[in-house]
């Protein structure tokens, strides 16, 4: 099997299992409906476990294009692979998402709420303000690609690295998850809300691209982040784009500080 076809295959068991929690959550009639935060956690925790295990002696399950991006900005994973990857995580994203719709076919129709039918596919803000939501995303990926970068270099019991990783992926949604529902993963979002904007879902209402951005461009920024953060203090390496990143983020944060308190003296 080729390492984009993993790359597709592992992001597509990803999203059906991930997505499907979701879905069971909030939709209704469902056997789960209103099983809450804390399972839909957890449930994309294993998830990622779970996916890891399926395709990483094949991909190396990134499954993410900002971890994808991330390894190849520190040198960790060769640029031209990164297309590929990119593109199969994203294709394998709106494969599961429509696996996810067909198994929950009856339960469209009994749900009113279009918000609900968008939340099964992609994420939306609590508080909608784009430069905090963008930090949030921005944020919570640092952690992730960190995270991953210090389980590598600790040795584990062969076998536990995917449920170690679950793990983070479970805290990280526990403890920054409820202000956008951390995405932490651009081909997770896009892809499914691709799918949700052409799957005919009765009073699916809108698939908000003006949004879309956001679970994209957060999280690549971050992962970048996170990855150079671990190689500045960690490995004691130093590059121009590393310091270039850091003051991106750094800026993008002053400017949603910025941005909170004007609106805070505007109300």
């Amino acid at each position: 099997m080729s390492v984009y076809l993993g790359e597709f295959l592992g992001t597509m068991l990803l999203i059906i299992l991930g997505g499907g929690v979701v879905a069971g959550a909030v939709l209704k009639g469902t056997k789960s409906e209103g099983a809450g935060w804390l399972v839909i956690v957890v449930a994309w925790g294993l998830a990622v476990a779970f996916a890891i295990y399926a395709v990483g002696n094949i991909s190396a399950a990134h499954i993410n294009p900002a971890v994808t991006l991330a390894l190849a900005f520190i040198g960790e994973f060769p640029w031209e692979m990164v297309p590929g990857y990119v593109i199969s995580q994203t294709l394998g994203a709106l494969a599961g998402a429509s696996l996810v719709w067909l198994h929950y076919l009856p339960h469209w129709g009994n749900t009113d709420d279009p918000a609900a039918k968008l939340a099964v596919f992609s994420t939306a803000p609590a508080a909608r303000c784009f430069a905090s939501n963008f930090i949030s995303e921005m944020i919570a990926t640092m952690i992730l690609v960190m995270g991953i970068l210090f389980v590598g270099a600790n040795e584990f019991t062969e076998g536990l690295n995917p449920l170690v990783i679950g793990g983070l992926v479970m805290v990280i949604g526990l403890g920054l998850g409820g202000t956008t529902g951390f995405a932490i993963n651009p081909a997770r979002d896009l892809g499914p809300r691709i799918a949700h904007w052409l799957l005919p879902i009765k009073g699916k209402g809108s698939s908000d691209f003006a949004y879309a951005w956001i679970p994209v461009a957060g999280p690549i920024l971050g992962g970048m982040l996170g990855a150079a953060l671990y190689k500045i203090f960690f490995q004691q390496e130093y590059t121009i784009a590393y310091g270039v990143v850091s003051a991106i983020s750094v800026f993008a944060t002053i400017y949603a500080v910025i941005v909170n308190y004007k609106t805070k003296i505007g109300t």
